[in-house]
């Protein structure tokens, strides 16, 4: 098992900044990558960005300028950089893991940018 905890989110106005935080413990030797996830109520959970063990990043197209995925994904928290956040940008945003076919997710934090 892989358990996720992240931190970071929070309310901010438009054009603000945020930092995002997912740490990795259990079993996480062979982690194949980590990345970030969005969903809005009643919508699809949506890719963010994520990055492989071997850190190569990936990310959505609309967020791709604006946001940026760092860190290792076993022995440091990974990280979700996001500036210039918009309103639409408010979703809760969730830590995510693939193991060995398996997937893991964290609990989810919420971000919200007022207008």
């Amino acid at each position: 098992q892989v358990q996720l905890v992240e931190s970071g989110g929070g309310l901010v106005q438009a054009g603000g900044s945020l930092r995002l935080s997912c740490a990795a413990s259990g079993r996480i030797f062979s982690i194949n990558g980590m990345g970030w996830y969005r969903q809005a109520p009643g919508k699809q959970r949506e890719l963010v960005a994520r990055i492989t063990s071997g850190g190569a990043t990936y990310y959505a197209d609309s967020m791709k300028v604006r946001f940026t995925i760092s860190g290792d994904n076993t022995k440091k928290p990974v990280y979700l950089q996001m500036k210039s956040l918009k309103p639409e940008d408010k979703d809760v945003y969730y830590c995510h893991v693939f193991r060995g076919g398996d997937n893991y997710w964290g609990q989810g934090t919420q971000v919200t940018v007022s207008s």
